[in-house]
């Protein structure tokens, strides 16, 4: 058996022999000692005890140290995992979906470490082991993720898959206010009238600052009100806590819950960041809202979103996703990062770049796009130097219905470019409908709309049942990764 010694390990044995050398000379050096024979037994039982003593010490300070620089213990790379080609799908798809290249279908790393999704996974397993903690999750993108049909599939399985972590729902926006599609999953309603200013335009108004969401309705009433609930989900974990994002400075606002009231504990207001928030001494899955203004002159009451959140244990999943978004869109919105600080993201995934490609071939710019992603990436490390980001691959789309886009391969490129940079793992859903092209097939076989960009209802869920695939082949991929030497 071979045993490797650490320098401080060196040092230990070395001061016990040089102690062992000095007794033995004081021994033979010492007529008296010598004429008793117990005392020498016993000095000689001391210095083999010492030697012994030192040599494992020394021993398990070698084992440790080298442990804990990681020399000898060290895990499988993560870019060598050869993962399944399906988890929990069925694998009848095969034979239905034939064009799809589902051995592509995995949350694929370049390169053989990540820390931060490493951090996510010790992170995940101690929500679910110990049900003590809550995990931001976020998920950015265009009008896929406005429609939120694909990602409210993941975020029902994320929030039912486990027991007793409901998790909450986040931020959500009143789009039914804005007359434009709203997540089927909720509704608003409200009597007043609200004039709508989406991040999307160029020629933003002076006085509208966008925040996460990238959406601000107004109204110029004095008494307005606001009614939320839930709509065909089974998913809707209540919440204790109500923020309201809206005005930054001075409120002229008074805020009541109608019959919800009496279960407030406490109304406090950010006006520096411009929120009020209320806290409930009971969850309710519900809110009629009612502002009141306080003064008598013209002000304008605005709205940037809504965050429901509680104590749970479980997955905060926030979709953000604007018709037309492309990466340059979140970039111009000067509240984006204050307001994703208030929550720090633990994961978030990428999924913008259909809008940002949906341009001609010759007008397509990669380093402008690379510019673009990695200052976002920065935005979100900023907020959570720890956050796990996932990059996905936006979708085969036909450009002006008609054409192949081959901006998207090259949008690929720069993403696995950056993946490797950032430690992060790539969703290739281009790749795993089939590339150039496939858009079409997609369509022939009803899972995409005649516009060749967005799917159909069935092709959304099934988009969701890839993406919860490739998220369980990743989580059991970090279960089996085993210490190599």
């Amino acid at each position: 058996m071979i045993i490797s010694i650490s320098p401080i390990g060196a040092q230990v044995l070395l001061h016990s022999y040089s102690s062992m050398h000095w007794l033995q000379s004081m021994s033979n050096g010492n007529k008296e000692l010598n004429k008793s024979g117990m005392l020498i037994a016993q000095i000689k039982y001391w210095m083999k005890f010492s030697f012994y003593t030192a040599f494992v010490i020394a021993s398990l300070i070698a084992c440790t140290s080298q442990s804990q620089v990681g020399i000898i213990r060290e895990k499988t790379p993560l870019d060598s995992y050869i993962y399944p080609t399906f988890h929990h799908l069925d694998t009848n798809l095969k034979y239905q979906y034939p064009f799809i290249n589902f051995n592509a279908n995995a949350f694929r790393f370049y390169s053989p470490q990540s820390a931060n999704w490493e951090h996510l996974f010790q992170d995940f397993r101690n929500m679910v082991t110990e049900k003590n903690c809550k995990l931001n999750f976020y998920h950015i993108g265009g009008s896929h993720l406005q429609a939120d049909v694909y990602t409210h599939d993941i975020r029902t399985y994320l929030q039912t898959h486990w027991l007793d972590i409901p998790g909450e729902r986040g931020l959500i926006f009143p789009f039914d206010l804005a007359n434009t599609n709203n997540p089927w999953n909720y509704e608003f309603k409200s009597k007043n009238n609200w004039k709508t200013y989406r991040s999307v335009n160029f020629n933003r108004p002076v006085g509208i600052d966008f925040g996460l969401l990238g959406v601000v309705i107004e109204t110029p009433d004095s008494i307005v009100e606001i009614v939320f609930r839930h709509d065909k989900t089974d998913v809707k974990p209540g919440f204790t806590r109500l923020r309201v994002y809206h005005n930054k400075g001075p409120f002229p606002f008074e805020l009541n819950f109608g019959s919800d009231e009496m279960l407030i504990v406490n109304k406090f207001r950010n006006e520096t960041l411009g929120y009020t928030e209320a806290v409930f001494t009971d969850p309710v899955d519900t809110f009629n809202l009612q502002f009141t203004r306080l003064i008598a002159g013209p002000y304008n009451l605005q709205i940037n979103g809504f965050q429901l959140s509680n104590t749970y244990a479980g997955i905060s999943y926030t979709t953000i996703g604007i018709n037309g978004a492309g990466l340059y869109t979140y970039l111009a919105n000067k509240n984006f990062e204050e307001q994703l600080a208030e929550s720090p993201p633990d994961f978030f995934a990428f999924s913008v770049g259909t809008n940002d490609a949906n341009v001609p071939y010759s007008s397509f710019n990669p380093d402008v796009f690379k510019y673009n992603l990695e200052s976002m990436m920065k935005k979100v490390l900023a907020a959570n130097p720890d956050c796990a980001i996932l990059l996905t691959v936006p979708n085969d789309a036909g450009y002006k219905k008609k054409y192949l886009n081959k901006n998207v391969a090259r949008e690929r490129e720069v993403i696995i470019e950056l993946a490797k940079k950032y430690e992060c793992p790539v969703w290739d859903f281009y790749g795993i409908m089939g590339e150039l092209g496939s858009s079409r097939t997609w369509k022939s076989n009803g899972l995409m709309r005649s516009d060749l960009v967005h799917f159909t209802v069935p092709g959304y869920h099934l988009k969701a049942d890839l993406f919860i695939d490739a998220f369980e082949k990743w989580f059991q991929q970090m279960e089996k990764r085993k210490y190599i030497n």
